[in-house]
């Protein structure tokens, strides 16, 4: 009688298993990956050693342009000094408390912005704003508020009566 079973079939390579072929191309290609990761971490070691040198070089120039700055206010405060000519006096309708109050010489001018055409509210919040970032009284709030006026603002500003504006 014969059997039912038949006999297993060995295969030559188990299932799965890779040729020695198809694993020398898998490490090829890893190494061309290696290589080129290598070229690319070289490409970006060159370029972070060249942004260090540009910022070292700004930095040389930033701090030429800060001393720079720092002599031409010292000049600037000396040559006020020794100026012998009055100031010319214009017409301003603050009140003599408000004219007699000092500003700093640190303060940053205000940038010229209303000529009245422009929104006034905004004009105002963002000139506040400005002032309560630098300090100062409300009589330095006062004078700085004109350098903020161009134009048919400024002319009415200064048309106004002198000693006119006296509460701040």
């Amino acid at each position: 009688m014969r059997s039912t079973r038949s006999s297993p079939v060995v295969p030559a390579a188990a299932e799965g298993a890779m040729t020695m072929a198809q694993m020398m191309e898998i490490m090829r290609v890893l190494q061309e990956n290696v290589e080129a990761s290598r070229i690319e971490q070289a490409k970006m070691h060159e370029d972070l050693v060249a942004s260090q040198a540009r910022n070292e070089e700004l930095s040389k120039v930033t701090e030429e342009l800060r001393q720079a700055l720092q002599e031409q206010r010292g000049r600037t405060i000396v040559e006020e000094v020794v100026s012998s000519s009055p100031p010319r006096v214009f017409p301003m309708p603050f009140a003599q408390a408000i004219t007699d109050t000092p500003i700093p010489a640190s303060v940053v001018p205000v940038k010229p912005s209303f000529t009245g055409v422009e929104d006034p509210e905004a004009h105002l919040t963002a000139f506040h704003t400005q002032m309560m970032l630098s300090g100062g009284s409300d009589a330095f709030y006062c004078k700085m508020f004109v350098s903020t006026l161009q134009g048919t603002a400024l002319e009415w500003f200064v048309s106004l009566p002198t000693g006119h504006i006296t509460n701040f």
